[in-house]
């Protein structure tokens, strides 16, 4: 058995040289063909990925953004424990690198975003603050635009996330009630006010920590209201945090 792993490892290698002959795959950045041992990303962009480093911290600038979000949304004399927040990497217009999450989001690169993913997942899952996530929960998308694209990107994320962490994956606790415009040219309160009441808690969830994802974190509104929603279903005693491929870096 210990021979045949070696021998295993080279045909899969020149397997993958044999089909970049006859269809290259290139770097989602920078363009350039792969070698048979690189996925989605050549080397050199590989070294270059704008990590945030923020699934290492408790406490970090994404969670207390997050927490000034759930603040404003918090009932007098609700107590509000802190939500915990990571993100892969920086997303930002100007960086090439923002083609990781629109991959996924409007290209259907699934596996793009699965590799991804699992990686912020691998990362996540050697900290002490994510071990007892057990049940990880993706914001859902409107129905007809779940329809219209086939998938839910955040389920994707989502999926992965799960298995690193060895939690749950539940898709059908929320539900997005009614459609909403774009976020994109919203300010941070238009946003906040246009998913006001859109998410509705379907059924019963029993955990300890439950972690909300998404794909893009820009300012949490869509994830606060998530989070407003499963609050008044499942209680205070629950922590409630939030994971996502990207955040905006502003």
């Amino acid at each position: 058995m210990e021979r045949a792993e070696p021998l295993r490892r080279l045909v899969l290698f020149f397997g993958r040289a044999l089909a970049d002959l006859a269809m290259p795959r290139t770097c989602l950045v920078c363009g350039n063909p792969l070698g048979a041992e690189e996925k989605h990303l050549c080397i050199w962009c590989e070294a270059d990925v704008p990590l945030t480093y923020t699934w290492e911290s408790a406490h970090n600038p994404m969670a207390d953004e997050f927490n000034a979000v759930l603040e404003r949304l918090r009932r007098e004399g609700e107590p509000l424990e802190y939500a915990y927040a990571a993100s892969l990497m920086y997303y930002h217009h100007e960086n090439p690198f923002k083609v990781i999450p629109q991959e996924l989001k409007y290209h259907r690169n699934i596996p793009a975003g699965r590799f991804f993913s699992a990686r912020l997942g691998r990362y996540m899952a050697v900290q002490p603050h994510w071990a007892d996530v057990d049940v990880v929960i993706p914001v859902p998308l409107y129905w007809l635009r779940r329809w219209r694209r086939g998938y839910n990107q955040a389920a994707v994320i989502a999926g992965e996330l799960a298995r690193e962490l060895g939690a749950s994956l539940r898709t059908d606790v929320l539900r997005r009630v009614r459609r909403t415009r774009s976020q994109t040219s919203l300010s941070a309160e238009e946003r906040l006010n246009n998913v006001c009441s859109v998410f509705q808690v379907c059924g019963t969830v029993e955990a300890r920590h439950i972690l909300l994802v998404d794909d893009t974190f820009t300012t949490g509104a869509t994830l606060a209201a998530c989070q407003r929603a499963l609050r008044d279903v499942v209680g205070s005693s629950v922590r409630i945090s939030i994971a996502t491929l990207a955040r905006v870096d502003t």
